[in-house]
């Protein structure tokens, strides 16, 4: 489970409490994304937050019946974060890193015993040290990979199956035809789901797994 020493952790409903986004919420939450990218495309990377059915292809690959903690990198306005409740996952086992320090108060707002952690989430050895004390079962992602290096993104890679447990899942979507990090590696093994034609724009998730 997460320290709470360098994390404000707050406390959220159980699954069956937890109510689906209203419309309004779900309109607040797009033109929330809108402002932000417009302010900052490179750290938002999309213009709307993910859809349901993204974000529920995203938690299934999550066991929870596997110990340790969920760390979620980029959660912007929470869709995935919710879809890991209703999969099963307790609130206070999620350790979510948002850059954005609007979204870190919308999250704590709306799932307060998560662990919410503003920094950088390309940096998850700085961003959670002291906080994850057991391996985690899962990470999951929704930064804009492509917008950074490869040699980059590989290092983000290695750094979260270091904390990890073996074969555990590091969950990334994308919406290019091509893997955000290359399916062929000596060091993990890749693969991807179907396409999600009903996320605006289609999406697809691929995960990535240390043998």
């Amino acid at each position: 489970m997460p320290r709470r020493s360098r994390a404000k952790a707050i406390a959220v409903s159980s699954p069956l409490q937890h109510p689906q986004p209203q419309r309004r919420d779900i309109l607040e939450d797009e033109a929330r994304f809108l402002r932000s990218w417009f302010e900052r495309p490179l750290v938002t990377g999309a213009v709307t937050p993910s859809g349901r059915m993204l974000a529920r292809t995203m938690a299934s690959y999550v066991d929870p019946r596997l110990s340790g903690p969920v760390i979620e990198l980029g959660p912007g306005t929470g869709p995935v974060t919710d879809a890991l409740v209703r999969r099963g996952i307790a609130p206070e086992r999620l350790v979510l890193v948002e850059y954005n320090p609007d979204f870190c108060k919308l999250l704590r707002r709306r799932f307060p015993k998560a662990t919410v952690l503003q920094g950088d989430a390309y940096d998850i050895r700085a961003a959670l040290a002291d906080v994850v004390a057991e391996p985690a079962c899962a990470t999951i992602s929704s930064l804009p990979l492509f917008t950074k290096p490869l040699e980059q993104r590989l290092d983000l890679l290695s750094a979260a199956h270091d904390l990890m447990h073996p074969d555990a899942p590091f969950v990334q979507f994308t919406y290019a035809v091509v893997p955000p990090i290359p399916a062929k590696s000596s060091t993990y093994t890749a693969s991807r789901s179907n396409k999600v034609w009903l996320n605006l724009p289609p999406a697809r998730v691929w995960v990535y797994r240390r043998p």
